[in-house]
């Protein structure tokens, strides 16, 4: 529980530093928007780095393991490869992917209400729905998937902490 106030104001000391030099629009509910995805972005990597811990026998194995993971996750989260362009046989992992669903949000609540013409003529709204597949719209959905990973890892946690004993007499 102490690292959710802790993550809390991470998060905020992060968000105002790191909003204000991507140059994001400035209004109240994209910020909030970003401080919410990251909030919990922040909160499940935590959990996830715990919860390795809870279910492996020592840290190296946890390591070893997160490390494995965080490598898969960045190549199936949409930013390498986008979602359109992942061969569908391959598309169950992008859904399952923590990243790829911070990524939706984030690129969503930030560029997907955007009605500037590109040099293509379409609108970045377009864009963003074309060439990654986000639509605006979905970000609600987004926001309940992203609370649901932080529930599981935590919750993972909590039973593995309780359930294994990995101690040796």
């Amino acid at each position: 529980m102490i690292e959710i106030p802790y993550i809390f104001v991470q998060t905020i000391v992060y968000g105002i530093i790191v909003y204000a030099m991507i140059g994001f629009e400035w209004t109240a509910v994209k910020f909030c928007w970003f401080l919410f995805f990251m909030y919990f972005t922040f909160l499940y990597f935590t959990f996830y780095g715990m919860m390795t811990v809870a279910v492996t026998p020592n840290h190296n194995f946890a390591a070893i393991i997160s490390s494995a993971f965080y490598a898969i996750w960045n190549l199936f989260s949409g930013f390498i490869v986008p979602r359109t362009r992942i061969p569908i046989w391959w598309r169950w992992y992008y859904y399952i992917c923590p990243i790829a669903w911070t990524l939706y949000g984030l690129v969503a609540s930030q560029f997907g209400d955007i009605t500037d013409k590109l040099d293509t003529g379409e609108t970045v709204a377009e864009f963003v729905h074309n060439f990654y597949g986000f639509e605006y719209d979905f970000i609600k959905y987004v926001a309940v998937i992203i609370v649901g990973f932080t529930v599981l890892f935590g919750f993972i946690f909590a039973y593995s902490i309780k359930a294994f004993n990995f101690q040796k007499r």
